[in-house]
């Protein structure tokens, strides 16, 4: 009796060492990964926040630095090394449409009310530890998750998004043979976001290729709120960029090399105010983003700003030309079917003027470098109890226009 005591406490003795080892072995030791992280983590950090000229402490905790225009992210890239930067597009398209009952908004960061940066800097958004150490792994800081975003690159056979993937879309689509960019009128809001890890965002898609050979090109710009990535809860511009269907290549704003700015006045990621008020005053932000015709580069345009542009040779459908271009929201939530995060203005589209989120003037720049209408667009709300859209057509006023959002669940 008692050797067989003695062989099932042995036994368990056993277990336990190899539960323990095999426990150690799934988790690294902390001291030494902890100690790894921060290494890596401060690699990052050498490599997006480059010396300034000057700093601007912002009134929204953000930090503005003013970094010389060479000494940009972008020019991390190695392709980017012997780049003579382009510092105007060499011509705008023609028949940008301005007729609005709504008078035109001057683009405002909150960082501007302590300063400005000189000229021959670009402002840049500094990027803090603690940014970093949010993300799931220094790897996906600042990028969008592979297979997790729905296919908006095809009106006809739209891909609905899973709902286990937690993305929800409320868009207008349209196929544009040789399109060689888009402009629209965003009515800017703060839509309320349910939990830390949700975003709500309004924005435009360019986009060739496809998802399934997972050599989808998508040049994207609009406004965000998106706790996640930026500490709060302030309605932001941003930008971003994928060559591969989102695996590998592309970021928000400067988190990357890719985008090289030119203008010392608009901070990618920065706070945008003011916002529109439900039944009161609507704001407006223009953005124009298309490719020049000398160099073929993607210049983006946000109000009368020149903020920069995607060099063409980092793409590889959109070296030449788009063949889609979506507009509208977007919600991400882990809990998406749950979430009460809003899109747009929170209400739905029905409620129209001033209760509703719009996106108007909508046009796409054609194959002859004209801004038009665009034609057929086709309207995606898979969720639409959540989230809808309504529009898709011409009005001699707005333009092209759609009205889109929800409260979620």
């Amino acid at each position: 009796m008692a050797a067989t005591r003695a062989c099932l406490v042995a036994l368990v003795v056993a277990l336990t060492f190899f539960f323990l080892e095999g426990l150690a072995a799934a988790v690294p030791v902390t001291p030494e990964s902890t100690a790894q992280r921060r290494r890596e983590v401060r690699s990052l950090l050498r490599r997006l926040n480059k010396p300034p000229v000057a700093s601007i402490q912002s009134l929204d905790g953000d930090i503005i630095d003013c970094v010389h225009i060479s000494k940009q992210p972008a020019f991390n890239h190695p392709l980017l090394k012997n780049h003579t930067i382009q510092m105007q597009p060499s011509y705008h398209p023609g028949g940008m449409y301005h007729e609005s009952n709504i008078a035109p908004h001057h683009i405002t960061q909150t960082w501007h009310q302590n300063g400005k940066c000189p000229k021959n800097t670009i402002p840049i958004r500094r990027t803090k530890e603690e940014d970093v150490l949010r993300a799931n792994s220094i790897k996906t800081y600042g990028k969008k998750m592979p297979q997790s975003i729905a296919n908006l690159d095809s009106i006809n056979k739209p891909v609905i998004p899973n709902i286990s993937t937690g993305h929800q879309h409320a868009i207008a689509s349209a196929q544009v043979d040789n399109c060689h960019g888009t402009r629209a009128s965003f009515n800017l809001w703060k839509p309320t976001i349910a939990r830390a890890n949700d975003f709500s965002l309004t924005q435009l898609w360019i986009t060739g290729g496809s998802y399934s050979g997972n050599d989808l090109n998508t040049i994207e710009a609009g406004w965000q709120v998106y706790p996640g990535l930026y500490r709060d809860r302030n309605t932001r511009l941003f930008i971003y960029w994928t060559r591969d269907a989102y695996q590998t290549t592309g970021c928000y704003n400067l988190h990357c090399s890719g985008f090289i700015q030119t203008d010392n006045q608009i901070t990618l990621g920065g706070s945008i105010s003011p916002t529109s008020t439900y039944g009161g005053a609507q704001y407006d932000i223009d953005i124009l983003v298309w490719k020049d015709k000398v160099g073929g580069n993607w210049w983006l345009q946000v109000g009368g700003y020149y903020v920069g542009y995607w060099p063409s040779f980092i793409f590889t459908y959109l070296a030449n030309s788009a063949s889609s271009v979506q507009w509208g929201g977007e919600v991400f939530s882990p809990d998406v079917g749950q979430t009460s995060t809003q899109m747009g203005s929170g209400h739905f589209p029905n409620e129209g003027f001033r209760q509703a989120s719009y996106i108007r003037n909508i046009q796409v720049v054609d194959s002859s470098n004209s801004l038009i209408p665009p034609s057929d667009v086709g309207l995606i709300a898979p969720q639409n109890n959540s989230y809808d859209v309504q529009g898709g057509v011409y009005e001699s006023n707005w333009g092209t226009y759609i009205y889109y959002g929800g409260p979620g669940n």
